[in-house]
């Protein structure tokens, strides 16, 4: 078990500056968001990231949910001590992604962190200031649901973020919720790069056909509502979860499939972020 210990008197200052010259040698940083739980934010952060480094572009995938670290289990990784020196920590290379994740440290899969916001905030703090994430062209930054903590650190850690992906589910349930990380976004003028709706119908396994077993549009909705982008839209195809149980990027391992292609599509406007 991983208990919240006291901790040695930090300077936020010096802190900052760290986080500061590391981020500087990384061209976007994106959080993922999502107000509710459940809506597969996680395994959008891995394919959203894999699809870039698939485009050519150097990647590397932050894991911040503390309390349900689950990009480990999604690319095959198992805990590990972490490496470097001194002054910095190596991050663990997955393929030909860069990643870190709290789910790293625990060798007992079934023990909590049991951590208050003061351990969280130094953990990211270290993640984005101590890990040597050298030159990168994307950050993918996977939050934990809600507007706590953990989004809020990376937020204000952060100073020139690119935005955030926000996730949804089709559903009027997972959209109240929802709507909350948009607002969240704008009383932190963390601008919106778009809105990915998950679990968007079911992918027929043998026919492919897309079967509506929710209500629809969801996040099209929302994104009207906010007036941001609308990304695409996920359906619930079963080799999605296959590949997650695999520890393997969706979008490699099914490459050919229909909704692969849709990822790529939804990371499009990602690669065009400073053109006009």
């Amino acid at each position: 078990m991983s208990t919240c210990k006291s901790q040695p008197a930090t300077n936020p200052a010096q802190d900052q500056e760290k986080v500061n010259a590391r981020m500087a040698h990384i061209k976007h940083k994106i959080c993922v968001l999502s107000g509710k739980g459940g809506v597969g934010k996680s395994t959008v952060s891995v394919n959203l990231a894999a699809a870039l480094a698939e485009a050519g572009k150097k990647v590397g995938l932050l894991d911040v949910d503390i309390h349900g670290p689950s990009i480990p289990t999604m690319l095959g990784l198992r805990p590990q001590p972490f490496m470097g020196t001194a002054d910095a920590i190596e991050p663990v290379v997955a393929g030909n992604l860069k990643v870190m994740s709290v789910g790293f440290v625990n060798e007992d899969l079934d023990a909590p962190f049991i951590w208050r916001g003061p351990m969280k905030m130094g953990v990211i703090t270290q993640f984005l200031g101590d890990v040597e994430w050298g030159e990168l062209d994307y950050l993918i930054i996977d939050c934990p649901p809600g507007t706590g903590d953990e989004p809020l650190s990376v937020c204000q850690l952060i100073k020139e973020p690119a935005g955030a992906v926000i996730v949804t589910t089709p559903q009027k349930v997972a959209a109240v919720d929802v709507r909350k990380s948009l607002t969240f976004c704008g009383k932190l003028n963390m601008p919106v790069l778009g809105i990915v709706e998950n679990m968007s119908g079911f992918a027929c396994p043998k026919c492919g056909e897309v079967v509506n077993i929710f209500h629809s549009g969801g996040g099209a909705e929302l994104a009207a509502d906010f007036g941001v982008p609308f990304l695409g839209a996920l359906p619930i195809d079963p080799a999605i979860g296959m590949a997650c149980d695999a520890g393997q990027p969706f979008v490699q391992s099914y490459a050919a499939s229909e909704t692969a292609q849709i990822l790529r599509e939804i990371i499009q406007p990602l690669l065009h972020i400073n053109r006009g």
